[in-house]
């Protein structure tokens, strides 16, 4: 059997962009009478849902207004509250500084912008591969950022006010989650996954276990233990934030993970890798840090990128024991009751969706270039 891109037309160089289209319409959705069917079954269902959505949440949609009244439908000269118009984006106008920051106190809101920039002063040069120094941009990103931040913007000392977690909500709890589970699963990981391939059978045997019990437990249940159980087991008069706590349940869930993907990459490294490096007179510890690790993290790539996008999905979840991040915080704002309308969560959901959507495509177009420059590395 000939390859496809045999039978398929030539492509005359010069073509016009029209013909360039026609031409993939055949290759692509016109090739036969089946491809030609489902092709159609699909256009039809799109239109099908994505024109009453469009309608829904662009045609018809409020985008002004400074209460619930200015969703409803005018009709018949008076306002009917039982009837609705499309979406009511003057709700997440109105309350778009509450699902950024929670209930963070106005007046100290530069001190979450101060975080994000510093943030950002970091992550920016540590995630170009061609810049250097990439071991200082990632002990600032490990230990600088978080320290500083944590002090900013939880305050109490150098004369800024003290603004206890409680109070912190929004997209900045879960971008703060976000980032801290990161950085503490991502080495965590590497090192389960390296201890769980250790000659020593008391430390393989401690990472397996961790491993598979963490792995086994849902991450509610989780975030129930470190929420409501473990307090139980401090000292008397010992207090541990629940929002540490909560972050660290969410790190270590993520890491068991990670450590998994990591130990398939090992396994998928050549032997004559570990071979190369022996003979070479490296030892064991130098061999796995420089030479064979870097390739195992190269390899799994998608993999961590998949987990590390469960994960950030997954801080949703922390609204069960009472924190708000994003969607918490959607959720108990479209329940006021001079916003309270038929339309006002699910406008909520979907802007809440929309910035989740935003965040995990832009991992998964992240992975892709590093995948990309990875490969070009190795040609060159």
């Amino acid at each position: 059997m000939k390859p496809d891109r045999l039978l398929a037309p030539h492509r005359p160089a010069g073509r016009a962009g029209p013909q360039r289209f026609l031409l993939w319409l055949q290759r692509n959705l016109c090739a036969s009478p089946v491809q030609i069917a489902l092709s159609l079954i699909a256009l039809l269902l799109i239109i099908y849902s994505i024109v009453p959505f469009i309608r829904w949440a662009l045609i018809d949609a409020v985008w002004q207004g400074e209460d619930r009244s200015a969703c409803a439908t005018l009709l018949q000269g008076g306002l009917r509250p039982d009837t609705w118009s499309g979406a009511c984006w003057a709700f997440v106008r109105a309350n778009f500084s509450q699902f950024i920051y929670g209930f963070y106190p106005s007046a100290e809101r530069w001190r979450v912008i101060a975080v994000f920039i510093l943030a950002l002063s970091v992550l920016v040069p540590l995630l170009i591969p061609a810049l250097p120094h990439k071991i200082i941009n990632a002990a600032a990103a490990l230990i600088l950022v978080p320290l500083i931040g944590g002090i900013v913007l939880a305050g109490g000392v150098f004369g800024l006010p003290f603004v206890d977690t409680s109070l912190w909500g929004g997209l900045m709890v879960t971008l703060i989650i976000a980032y801290c589970s990161i950085i503490i699963s991502l080495p965590l990981g590497i090192m389960l996954a390296l201890g769980r391939r250790c000659h020593m059978a008391a430390l393989r045997l401690f990472c397996v276990a961790f491993i598979e019990i963490l792995r086994g437990i849902p991450l509610v249940a989780l975030l129930f233990i470190a929420s409501v159980l473990f307090p139980l087991f401090l000292p008397q008069g010992m207090n541990f934030d629940k929002f540490l706590r909560a972050l660290l349940a969410v790190a270590l869930f993520t890491s068991v993970y990670i450590a998994e993907a990591v130990r398939g990459g090992l396994q998928a490294v050549p032997k004559s890798q570990y071979e190369a490096a022996a003979s070479l007179g490296f030892s064991s510890p130098f061999a796995m840090a420089f030479i064979v690790l870097p390739q195992a993290v190269r390899l799994v790539i998608p993999a961590l990128v998949n987990v590390l996008i469960g994960m950030f999905k997954e801080t949703s979840l922390v609204y069960i024991i009472s924190m708000y991040d994003l969607l918490g915080i959607v959720r108990s704002a479209s329940m006021q009751a001079n916003w309270i309308t038929a339309q006002t969560p699910a406008t909520g959901l979907i802007f809440a969706g929309l910035v989740f959507w935003c965040c995990c495509f832009a991992l998964s177009l992240y992975a892709r270039f590093l995948e990309n420059y990875s490969k070009k590395s190795r040609l060159t």
